[in-house]
């Protein structure tokens, strides 16, 4: 993994340009990295704000413990994947065994291929 020494890190800050605005939005979002792309999962699926920015613009920045990545974002579509970054997150973040289940199950995974 590229980036396991980054993996221990509560947080991620993804940062997207407005769709409309043009300005940059950061957030503080969960993560998990598998060598050089980063998933996280929308919770409010294709409403939320961050996933309709990276639909619109793909191209984002990502910070994690000071150090900064640029990228390209995707809704992830693989199958495979999309089951790996599910399971990562839900285990890396689950303090019970259920706790997590259903965001797991429901939320949309996306990837930020980073230019490593």
């Amino acid at each position: 993994m590229l980036l396991s020494h980054l993996e221990g890190e509560s947080f991620c800050y993804l940062t997207t340009t407005g769709r409309v605005s043009g300005n940059p939005h950061e957030i503080e979002i969960w993560f998990a990295s598998k060598d050089s792309t980063i998933n996280m999962l929308a919770g409010g699926r294709e409403t939320s704000d961050w996933v309709r920015n990276v639909r619109a613009i793909p191209d984002v920045s990502v910070r994690i413990a000071g150090e900064k990545f640029s990228g390209r974002a995707r809704v992830v579509s693989d199958i495979a994947e999309d089951a790996w970054a599910r399971e990562a997150l839900v285990s890396k973040y689950s303090k019970t065994a259920e706790d997590l289940d259903n965001w797991g199950r429901t939320a949309l995974p996306v990837a930020v291929d980073l230019d490593l």
